[in-house]
């Protein structure tokens, strides 16, 4: 009884009651677990800065904590699948966990889309980008933490951006040697496109709506399949802060200024595009599905609701007639 009268005491003065702190709060931890996904591995050398790929070090977006254990186990210990695999589903838990307080946006592009559409406040937009911007800094200084006797014995003490044992792109996405600042600017605005078309097209009530508590597992989904699919340019960062909070950490923590003059000053291509692709995903949706929904009350829209298949009578070849009988359908 005395523990559970502490518990009480101690929930009663630690909890929150403003709920825009309270989303804050939850927006946090989202972005911290979204953290142990997405980085690029890419092995780079020469005093130029000259970047080569290595045949089992292929450059893909992948989980920064997966991808600490397979760079520095140089792949012993994981693949290219299985961090992809393991970043959908940070993805899915990161919603789950923050969904039903903050909305679960993990995402400074998908908050401005939210905004543009008129369907979250901009005012909330710059207090949800700097929560979002600190829960990705302490994620990735959590993963350098798992893993820092890993990374020390890897590099031998040298953290670098190049190089065969370089260690930045474990925390932030960085371009193939062949990307153009143009393609990669082109690649990150159609991976967000493709993003916000299909989170709109999973919560849209009047199309196919998935099934309720489901709609993390989907967008998960989705997520593994625009890295499987546009990964190998440069990663699929489209996210701003997913990228640039681990910058800025390994800015601090020993990289050095060379994470932001690294591939021709990448850094703000995955800051800039995703804001730009997710605006497009979403004005597509909306011109080519959403308006042209019926409008509710109209006899279109009972018309639809009617046909739908969940509200037919007969939906097999059985039916059963007023008696209660079972008869057959002809």
């Amino acid at each position: 009884m005395a523990w559970w009268h502490i518990r009480q005491k101690a929930r009663h003065w630690l909890r929150v009651r403003n709920t825009v702190a309270r989303a804050c709060l939850a927006e946090f931890l989202g972005v911290f677990v979204l953290l142990f996904r997405g980085a690029v591995r890419e092995d780079c050398s020469g005093d130029g800065g000259d970047c080569y790929m290595e045949e089992n070090l292929q450059t893909e977006l992948i989980t920064v904590a997966a991808t600490a254990q397979g760079v520095t186990s140089q792949n012993t210990k994981g693949n290219f699948f299985c961090m992809y695999l393991a970043g959908a589903i940070a993805v899915v838990l990161a919603i789950y966990v923050s969904g039903g307080v903050s909305g679960g946006h993990l995402n400074p592009a998908y908050t401005l889309s939210l905004c543009a559409l008129g369907r979250f406040p901009w005012r909330k937009l710059p207090l949800y980008f700097l929560i979002q911007l600190a829960g990705s800094f302490t994620g990735a200084a959590a993963v350098f933490a798992l893993y820092y006797d890993a990374i020390q014995d890897y590099t031998k003490g040298n953290l670098t951006v190049y190089g065969p044992r370089e260690t930045a792109s474990i925390f932030s996405s960085y371009p193939a040697p062949y990307l153009s600042l143009r393609n990669g600017f082109l690649d990150q605005v159609m991976g967000a496109a493709m993003l916000m078309v299909g989170i709109l097209a999973i919560v849209d009530a009047q199309n196919k709506p998935v099934p309720k508590g489901l709609e993390p597992v989907v967008v998960g989904m989705l997520v593994f399949s625009i890295g499987l699919s546009m990964g190998s340019n440069c990663g699929y960062p489209i996210n701003p802060t997913r990228d640039l909070g681990p910058r800025l950490f390994t800015y601090v923590a020993g990289w050095g200024s060379e994470v932001f003059r690294a591939g021709n000053c990448w850094w703000w291509i995955p800051v800039v595009a995703p804001c730009v692709g997710a605006l497009l995903g979403s004005f597509l949706y909306q011109i080519f599905v959403e308006i042209h929904h019926p409008e509710a009350g109209s006899n279109e829209e009972a018309r639809r609701v009617e046909d739908a298949p969940e509200n037919k009578k007969e939906i097999s070849v059985f039916t059963i007639n007023s008696d209660s009988s079972l008869s057959h359908r002809l």
